[in-house]
């Protein structure tokens, strides 16, 4: 590549002091040209002094920028970053996330040899404790979490990927991130573009470490959050859906409806007793292949932090189902708009030529 393209490295943050230096110190030693990329902080209000943190480092490198979130939460911050980045590339990174120095240069490369619309690495857990070394191990199994970037080794086209690297004209033809989605923005946004003919491709070649939780009330809070805004997603493109999706939902309300009707129900109870023996016996047996060589205190673990996934995601999105309930038939407005900048037309995104964000990001798919 004879000129780099100029990068802006979006970083949604809230109450990160912990990590947040750490992270920023690995983004500033890329091994990317100094001068073609810059860091753009958006703090969501931290009360544990992450935006001092961020100060100090803007003070002394002009490339690190501070930004604020009146909302907090995750896709305004996005939003906020890359209507305010220079770059023709947006590449996000997490503040619970750290990337190798060579992250940066690799995701660019990848965008220019596949001429991709969004490009990303496996999400490479990192654990600490003993369930956080379970929850590592258990999403980064295939029966944890189905999607490929958790597991998959070899490079190819995904449905979405973690964390992301976008041509910026991506947003600027199918819109940012829709901003009522507290989860699974970036789910619903790698849909848009792949309906709009746009292509995610997953690299293992781009290396990152995120920083799971690492007790059981954080994993199920997380997890419970994930089923519960997959609603909103499945309302605004029923096709977004694979059916994986619907196993956890059915096995909690297939548990739960059997328990239920145990006593008036002939059988019911015993239908019940073999789902769950079924289920406890897979999570045992995967679980135990994962902690073959880490003991019996990593193999509970490891099947505790399967069903506490499972449950919590399908518990979710069973209340999902009911919080949203009356939004089945109301009309569903566009994600927010970028406005196109004259570098953005010179050359169509991969498949998006023509596409805009009024015929592709709203309604329902």
């Amino acid at each position: 590549m004879s000129e780099r393209p100029f990068v802006s490295i979006v970083i949604p943050m809230r109450n990160e002091a912990a990590t947040i230096g750490s992270l920023l110190e690995g983004v500033l030693a890329q091994d990317y040209p100094a001068d073609r990329f810059e860091l753009l902080v958006v703090d969501g209000a931290s009360s544990d002094g992450s935006a001092a943190v961020v100060e100090t480092y803007a003070r002394r490198d002009p490339r690190v920028h501070l930004l604020h979130n009146p909302r907090r939460i995750v896709p305004t911050a996005l939003n906020i970053a890359i209507r305010a980045a220079r770059g023709d590339t947006i590449c996000r990174i997490d503040g619970h996330t750290r990337v190798a120095p060579d992250y940066v240069r690799v995701g660019v490369e990848t965008l220019a040899r596949t001429g991709a619309d969004n490009v990303g690495g496996p999400m490479r857990s990192v654990g600490g404790g003993w369930f956080g070394d379970a929850v590592a191990a258990a999403t980064g199994s295939r029966f944890g979490i189905g999607s490929y970037f958790h597991y998959g080794t070899e490079e190819r086209e995904v449905d979405t990927v973690y964390l992301g690297m976008w041509p910026r004209r991506v947003f600027a033809r199918i819109g940012l991130f829709d901003e009522e989605l507290v989860r699974n923005q970036d789910d619903e946004l790698n849909y848009r573009l792949r309906k709009a003919g746009g292509r995610v491709l997953m690299t293992p070649a781009m290396h990152s470490w995120y920083q799971n939780r690492q007790s059981v009330t954080g994993l199920l809070r997380q997890y419970y959050q994930y089923g519960l805004w997959k609603v909103r997603v499945l309302q605004k493109h029923p096709r977004q859906m694979s059916w994986r999706h619907f196993v956890p939902p059915a096995l909690v309300a297939g548990l739960a409806g059997a328990t239920l009707l145990s006593g008036v129900v002939p059988g019911a109870a015993t239908a019940s007793r073999i789902v769950f023996g079924l289920y406890v016996a897979a999570v045992l047996v995967v679980a135990g292949r994962l902690a073959l060589h880490r003991g019996v205190r990593a193999w509970l673990a490891t099947a505790l932090a399967f069903a506490s996934i499972h449950c919590a995601w399908g518990t979710g999105f069973l209340n999902g189902l009911l919080s949203f309930a009356g939004r089945w038939r109301t009309p569903e407005s566009a994600p927010p708009r970028l406005e196109e900048r004259p570098g953005d037309t010179g050359a169509p995104v991969t498949g998006l030529a023509g596409a805009s964000v009024g015929s592709q990001a709203g309604g329902t798919a």
